[in-house]
């Protein structure tokens, strides 16, 4: 028998969307003028957004927090700014790391003339202040394991590339925090859950989580988040 536990999946052909001519973002949790009460936010990771962002233009968002904001750029790189002063170049293969207080402001910028971007950005709530950091990870040369690509106070991140059949286990450091799951290329089950590129998955009351790539150059990233909310509003799927 397989063992059961308890999670929700959050599928990419079921987000949020808001779009623009110029602009388009995928929202995996509500966001904006995106409310669904199946897709409330867990624990303190409350903003996952994949965004496409056309040459030369530019987004900007209002934090009401205080904030860690992570920008993992996809495809091509990607400028950021922020109303603390702070600009710099992200570029693939690196992750930024802001610590925004309430009421601040950030800035992507496509410096591009006419290709395409796109990025993912997380918020977490920030307990205490997380220095601004910027990470560096090499995936072809790290394949079939899990590289740490982020540690704040209350998660940490991890993302890796693998071969079809190639598998791997992150255990939790503590039982009681969320284990989460994204795709952000080809296929992967999941603690015997079947996930496509941009999936989501969450799963709590968990030591570990495994997995397995059943598509080669499969990318996947994976957080263990600290619980400082309950999770009423997350059903249990078998």
């Amino acid at each position: 028998m397989i063992p059961q536990s308890k999670g929700k999946l959050f599928l990419a052909d079921e987000r949020g969307l808001n779009q623009l001519d110029w602009y388009r973002s995928y929202n995996t949790f509500n966001f904006g003028n995106y409310q669904h009460e199946y897709k409330a936010p867990f624990s303190d990771l409350y903003v996952l957004n994949d965004d496409t962002l056309v040459g030369r233009k530019s987004i900007s968002m209002d934090v009401e927090k205080h904030s860690a904001v992570i920008l993992i750029p996809v495809v091509g790189a990607i400028e950021y700014m922020d109303s603390l002063g702070n600009i710099d170049l992200i570029k693939p293969g690196h992750v930024q790391l802001l610590d925004l207080p309430a009421g601040s402001r950030f800035q992507v910028n496509n410096l591009y003339k006419k290709e395409m971007v796109n990025f993912l950005h997380l918020w977490i709530k920030a307990n205490k202040p997380n220095q601004q950091q910027r990470f560096a990870f090499d995936l072809p040369g790290n394949k079939n394991q899990l590289i740490e690509i982020f540690k704040l106070n209350n998660a940490i991140g991890y993302v890796g590339q693998f071969d079809g059949r190639a598998e791997a286990t992150l255990r939790a450091s503590n039982p009681d925090n969320f284990l989460f799951a994204f795709v952000i290329d080809g296929v992967f089950e999941v603690q015997y859950r079947l996930m496509h590129a941009r999936d989501g998955f969450v799963l709590w009351e968990l030591n570990e989580i495994d997995m397995e790539a059943l598509s080669n150059d499969a990318v996947i990233m994976l957080l263990e988040i600290g619980k400082i909310t309950n999770h009423r509003n997350l059903k249990i799927v078998k």
